[in-house]
């Protein structure tokens, strides 16, 4: 198993050459790193600038990964630099950004088909947008990773759509078969379909035969009479059972590096200097809300019983002293040591997993 890190949470790489990432990882004792978009290392796509990482990378026996970006055509407009590196030309640009990874040996790509907004409840994600029904955002991705398509089996890649906040793994899965599973995959994150009522052992089975990529987090639930709270917590501490995930990841046959999705500082992160991190701030997931359940046609009681269930446990370890509440956790300062000590205790975990056999994974 190889345990590594997103790129854009590297702790300490506020203004410092991305390129550097490679070395605080190293530094961190971790495996490789995960540049969300092959943008992230360089911007303007240069193919000598970008040949560095490789050999950085190889120099430190790390992993490296990239992405490409947003592929929803109606969110495109917010990542303006992925038409700019077409010339205008939005196909071109990423095609142009796809030959540049594949060009250092990055062939399994993040995308992604929405980003989360700092606004109110369902309103913070593109899934709940009134001015462009998610349906017709679904068909238009489809057909826009249809065109990629063709460049990705020139350059023997795959785009491998995120389990984030705003789609569903039902919604995912159906994208890589209508598109082609030879070139869409999945990059799997552990926590994000809980804001989609999905419980994370029954959808990671869901995702499994499209796994290539991973963002590794964990959690804590709970429940609150507006709906349910959720909070980033470091891996290892939170409700999920990574053991059973990454078996199921496991017994489909993916094979997947680990990369940690944790927090930079909160200074680093715009939180201001020791100050509380403002992504610890708990979501809200509005499970009360007709609106909200409308646009989950494929969840089932049973498996938004168990999410429930889960956040039932969650308040269950706050009560009993086994876990710090959420505003707690979220009101403290989080320090660079602090995210140090999440990077760090999440790398421990999921190695500590390896090696009590609970990860069955390739070594």
């Amino acid at each position: 198993m190889k345990v590594g890190i997103d790129g854009r949470k590297v702790p300490g790489a506020a203004g410092r050459p991305a390129i550097e990432r490679l070395d605080l990882a190293k530094d961190l004792g971790l495996d490789g790193v995960f540049y969300r978009t092959v943008f992230d290392m360089d911007p303007g796509l240069d193919a000598g600038r970008l040949a560095e990482y490789r050999r950085r990378a190889d120099a430190l026996g790390l992993y490296l990964e990239a992405g490409v970006g947003n592929v929803n055509p109606y969110a495109m407009a917010e990542h303006p630099h992925l038409r700019r590196a077409g010339d205008g030309d939005t196909v071109l640009g990423f095609r142009r950004a796809i030959e540049a990874a594949a060009g250092i040996g990055c062939r399994e790509l993040w995308v992604v088909t929405g980003g989360f907004k700092d606004h109110p409840g369902r309103f913070a994600y593109d899934r709940f947008r009134s001015d462009a029904d998610w349906p017709d955002q679904l068909a238009e991705t489809a057909r826009f990773l249809e065109l990629l398509a063709p460049v990705c089996r020139e350059h023997g890649v795959h785009l491998n759509l995120e389990t984030h906040e705003e789609i569903t793994s039902f919604e995912l899965v159906r994208l890589v078969e209508r598109v082609g599973a030879d070139v869409l995959g999945i990059t799997y994150d552990t926590t994000n379909l809980l804001q989609r009522g999905e419980d994370p052992l029954e959808s990671a089975r869901r995702v499994a035969p499209h796994v290539r990529q991973t963002h590794i987090k964990d959690c804590l639930l709970g429940n609150r009479t507006d709906g349910m709270r959720y909070q980033l917590r470091p891996v290892g501490s939170g409700l999920l059972d990574l053991a059973a995930i990454l078996r199921s990841l496991r017994d489909a046959g993916a094979r997947p590096n680990l990369s940690l999705e944790t927090l930079t500082s909160a200074a680093e992160s715009g939180g201001g200097e020791d100050g509380p991190h403002p992504y610890l701030r708990p979501l809200t997931i509005e499970l009360y809300d007709p609106a909200w359940h409308a646009m989950h046609p494929d969840l089932t009681s049973t498996e938004l019983a168990a999410v429930v269930r889960l956040a039932a446990e969650g308040d269950r370890r706050v009560a009993e002293g086994a876990a710090e509440s959420m505003p707690a956790f979220a009101g403290r300062p989080f320090t660079h040591a602090d995210a140090v000590a999440f990077v760090q205790a999440g790398a421990a975990h999921l190695r500590s997993l390896a090696s009590l056999g609970g990860v069955p994974c390739a070594m």
